[in-house]
């Protein structure tokens, strides 16, 4: 009876499921692009920047992390309007998850930046090659390459974690399923059918990040000892 029904959704809200699919995709890869960006630039900062705009920084990545990301979304949609700013949810979820995601792969850049030798930065000063020549030609390659497990990670939550922006009515995959739902009143078929989509993607996507951690990550055993 079940698998009837979700076999019945599949064909008469095939396309509306496709599109939030689409929808959710595209909140993942765009908050993953924004936050890596983002988090490079704080990480580089936090370590070889001034140290008064490493602590706003810092303080920066403690508030995001120390909230959660649900009261970030909300604080972003509904009290920005209050000094002028109105954004439309789309926007505002993607602000929201991108500044969130960006203090956590910053935190995992920060790491991988502390874990170069130093000896490695000191040869390139005595080669004659100014800080930002280091940062972009030292710094910058081997950090991103010893923290690929933890970005790849992240891009795999950032998939499910996309599920919040249905509270602001971006019409992804979970606001789908539960206007679905309203109109068939088959909540448990419409929600077990998300359920299995999600598992499926997050399997393929995490077989992916482990293919790419293997051709491209290294230092992989000292990385994760240093985080846990």
């Amino acid at each position: 009876m079940i698998l009837n029904n979700i076999l019945l959704i599949v064909e008469n809200y095939g396309n509306m499921i496709i599109a939030g699919l689409a929808m959710t995709f595209f909140i993942t890869l765009s908050s993953f692009i924004l936050g890596f960006l983002l988090g490079l630039i704080i990480a580089i900062t936090r370590v070889f920047g001034p140290k008064f705009i490493g602590m706003i920084f810092t303080t920066f990545v403690e508030l995001i992390r120390g909230t959660p990301m649900m009261v970030q979304l909300f604080f972003v949609y509904y009290a920005l309007p209050y000094l002028g700013i109105k954004l439309s949810p789309l926007l505002s979820a993607l602000i929201a998850i991108s500044l969130n995601s960006a203090a956590y792969q910053s935190e995992y850049l920060r790491v991988s930046i502390s874990s170069i030798p130093s000896s490695q930065i000191e040869a390139s000063y005595s080669l004659g090659l100014t800080k930002t020549q280091t940062i972009l030609s030292i710094v910058i390659p081997q950090c991103i390459r010893i923290a690929i497990p933890a970005l790849t990670n992240e891009a795999v939550y950032l998939f499910k974690y996309s599920s919040i922006a249905y509270f602001i009515t971006v019409p992804e995959l979970m606001y789908i399923s539960m206007y679905i739902g309203s109109r068939t009143f088959r909540y448990i078929e419409i929600y077990t059918l998300i359920a299995i989509i999600y598992i499926v993607i997050s399997i393929i996507l995490t077989e992916i990040s482990r293919r790419i951690e293997q051709k491209y990550s290294y230092y992989v055993v000292s990385y994760k000892r240093r985080i846990v």
